[in-house]
């Protein structure tokens, strides 16, 4: 795998107003994530990640659920052409998976046992960022693994095969979380953990994420909705959509509309030509029954209709 090859200027690429100039490859390879032509990105959020590239920095993005948290990530690592993998850290992630393990192979005919390296010492080696997505939810085991690489000159010893591996330089190191490392206090996020204050100190840069302002969001969605959706109808949407979170932040709710869901909410509503129906489809059908009363008083704030009277398609 190349090197970076070249160097974009900020405020050309994400139209922001700095002078900073990050590393890129010319061309994309393997691993680069898709291309969103209609992603928004967020100030602060994306000078901290591109300083992650430009000066490898370990940054830390956290914040409520749907605010895209990874996919800012991605998106950056797009426009820089920058090979890019994201790892869940849910509890079936375990040391070995990320370090390597002995595995049984066939040899002339022979079983024999061969160490196989983990993603970790893998993505180690190469120009490539990794992502820890749910930070805040990786086992303890898992945690004191990552801590290794989570110094500027990271090394990574693999007990088993008495060697200790060396972080390419071009190797960079992001996360997410719902949470700060403090714990979830809410009960919105169960399965967050405190994290190892040593640890937290090995990210340098640790940046919050919210949701869009309207007007942003807006765009997004219209960007990306059927013109038989009008612009009113989008506006509502988000309102009912703002509404929700103000309720989920507040923990009246269990569930949050994300803006992947506002958009296939607003794509539904292109597809049945009915914005409640596709509410139902898109959101409703996957909250707690015991809920939905106060999310459809939400719905008709947010749009002035009775969520029941458009249940049903006409």
């Amino acid at each position: 795998m190349d090197t970076p090859d070249t160097m974009i200027k900020v405020k050309e690429v994400f139209g922001i107003d700095s002078d900073l100039e990050v590393p890129a490859f010319s061309y994309a390879a393997e691993y680069v994530p898709d291309f969103d032509k209609d992603y928004y990105f967020d100030k602060d959020t994306t000078l901290s990640i591109l300083a992650g590239f430009a000066y490898n920095r370990r940054v830390l993005v956290h914040g409520y659920h749907g605010t895209g948290k990874s996919s800012h990530i991605e998106q950056v690592a797009a426009r820089l052409n920058w090979p890019c993998v994201r790892i869940n850290l849910d509890s079936h992630i375990s040391r070995m998976d990320l370090v390597g393990k002995d595995h049984i192979v066939l040899n002339n005919g022979k079983q024999i046992t061969e160490f196989r390296e983990g993603i970790l010492p893998w993505a180690l080696q190469r120009p490539m960022a990794i992502v820890f997505d749910e930070y805040d939810a990786g086992r303890p085991d898992v945690m004191f693994v990552i801590q290794r690489v989570l110094e500027a000159d990271s090394k990574l010893a693999l007990i088993d095969q008495n060697r200790v591996i060396e972080a390419d330089k071009h190797f960079r190191l992001f996360a997410t979380a719902n949470t700060v490392g403090l714990g979830d206090s809410t009960g919105l996020y169960q399965g967050t953990q405190q994290i190892n204050q040593a640890q937290m100190d090995r990210w340098s840069i640790v940046v919050a994420l919210n949701y869009l302002e309207e007007e942003q969001e807006f765009k997004i969605v219209r960007a990306k909705s059927p013109s038989i959706v009008s612009d009113d109808q989008i506006k509502a949407m988000i309102r009912v959509a703002n509404l929700v979170r103000q309720a989920f932040i507040k923990g009246e709710i269990s569930t949050v509309i994300s803006p992947r869901t506002l958009i296939a909410w607003a794509e539904n509503a292109g597809i049945f030509k009915n914005i409640g129906y596709s509410f139902h489809l898109s959101f409703l059908n996957r909250c707690d029954e015991a809920e939905k009363d106060l999310i459809a008083n939400l719905y008709k704030q947010g749009t002035g209709l009775s969520l029941k009277m458009l249940s049903v398609i006409r």
